[in-house]
């Protein structure tokens, strides 16, 4: 339920599309992960996970839930859309 409720809210946010569809590589995973890089804080969905170019997961770019680091719900796309910006600006300080 909330996977469909977030794609909904992602299919309908043209700043969102446009930022995915320029700067981002998505990875969608249908079945969980057995790599725990891509679970750090456990295995729940969805999750929304910032990987660097040197496969690192960013850490430091979270949501706001303590329980679930990486979870994102529809009222947080704000937020996801500052993590996102966030992402590219140290990422092309990291180039």
């Amino acid at each position: 339920p909330h996977s469909q409720a977030l794609k909904k809210v992602f299919s309908e946010n043209n700043e969102i599309q446009k930022t995915l569809d320029e700067d981002f590589i998505v990875l969608n995973l249908v079945y969980e992960t057995t790599d725990k890089h891509l679970s750090p804080d456990g295995q729940y969905v969805p999750r929304i996970i910032f990987v660097d170019p040197t496969m690192t997961v960013r850490a430091d770019i979270t949501g706001r839930y303590s329980n679930r680091m990486y979870a994102y719900e529809t009222g947080d796309i704000k937020l996801l859309i500052t993590n996102m910006q966030k992402a590219k600006k140290l990422l092309k300080s990291e180039l």
